[in-house]
């Protein structure tokens, strides 16, 4: 089954950091990083419903302005998740606008921004537009295994991560897709029917095998009605696929800590998009500036198992030598350990 989102670099490896997530099958998208957004049509920012940041620096974060202008007005809201301290810092951000006519604006746009620590404790407010965005505080809340966002039919976990101040990496994972095998329905004398979403909703939320399921469809005999467990069924008729991983990964040191939670968080993805600033020349270097160097970038994603790795987030100063850092990251990508 296909993947439900379309990944891709909002810049280029040379710009600012930045992944847009599309939906294929809902008007939505996921942002990860704020950095320069001037490329991204209003359209696509207009789909945006979650924004995960890595950290405040500004190459990671001035593009929130053009965000704010683009969605000002409009019956709008926007989650924004982030590491310690980032809640106030949006906050500090809409205080630098004087927001006196906002109350005759058509639509109450709404900013709910969580920042979450080590400990995966988040705390959050939401700030609206009739509102002046002042701070409505929300319960804090505890995140079980640094899952940020959970929906039917995916996720998004975060790594806590070390760049000289707490950093986020990201990884969004699709569940697995649940399939029906008509012709084994025709073998247990089931029709299609609504019941079929029941069933695969059942499945996805990890119902117990006992649960009763109630088929119903309508044939040339009239309304149908069969009741099954759950089990049963599910082996007979129902073929479950793994999801998708994409994981994200910008601007942390290469030590050990950091080198193992990446890998915990990346582990079998289908794409690995992780930072790649320096040539392991400038090892040295990278570690002053807490980057990667495409050598450690590479040793990650082997660790990994990724299967395929988009490096970015290249050194102005390799502007002419990009094909080394590829190379680079792919030698130790499939090289020896």
């Amino acid at each position: 089954m296909r993947p439900i989102f379309r990944p891709e670099l909002v810049n280029d490896p040379f710009g600012d950091p930045g992944l847009y997530v599309d939906f294929k099958f809902e008007k939505r998208a996921l942002l990860f990083d704020l950095g320069d957004l001037t490329v991204l049509p209003p359209k696509k920012i207009l789909r945006i419903s979650d924004v995960f940041v890595s950290h405040t620096h500004m190459d990671h974060f001035f593009g929130f302005d053009r965000l704010l202008r683009i969605c000002l007005g409009r019956a709008k809201s926007i989650r924004l998740y982030g590491p310690p301290g980032f809640a106030a810092q949006v906050a500090h951000k809409l205080a630098g606008y004087t927001w006196n006519l906002v109350e005759n604006y058509p639509g109450d746009f709404a900013v709910d921004v969580w920042e979450v620590d080590s400990s995966w404790q988040a705390r959050g407010s939401r700030l609206r537009c009739h509102k002046h965005f002042q701070c409505e505080p929300f319960e804090a809340r505890h995140l079980h295994d640094g899952v940020l966002l959970d929906e039917p039919a995916f996720r998004v976990r975060a790594a806590y991560l070390d760049h000289g101040t707490p950093c986020l990496g990201f990884a969004i994972e699709e569940k697995t897709h649940v399939n029906v095998w008509k012709n084994r329905l025709t073998e247990f004398g089931l029709g299609v029917g609504p019941w079929l979403k029941e069933l695969k909703d059942a499945v996805a939320r990890n119902a117990s095998d006992a649960t009763p399921v109630r088929a119903r469809w309508c044939d040339h005999n009239g309304e149908q009605e069969r009741v099954f467990p759950l089990g049963p069924l599910k082996a007979a008729v129902l073929r479950l696929v793994p999801g998708m991983k994409i994981c994200y990964v910008t601007d942390v040191a290469f030590h050990s800590d950091n080198v193992r939670r990446i890998v915990a968080l990346a582990a079998g993805s289908a794409q690995l998009f992780i930072e790649c600033v320096f040539l392991d020349q400038d090892a040295d270097h990278a570690a002053r500036k807490h980057h990667l160097t495409a050598r450690q970038a590479g040793h990650i994603a082997r660790e990994a198992d990724a299967r395929l790795v988009i490096p970015f987030h290249f050194s102005p100063r390799y502007a002419d030598r990009e094909a080394e850092l590829r190379g680079e990251l792919e030698a130790a990508r499939t090289g020896p350990s």
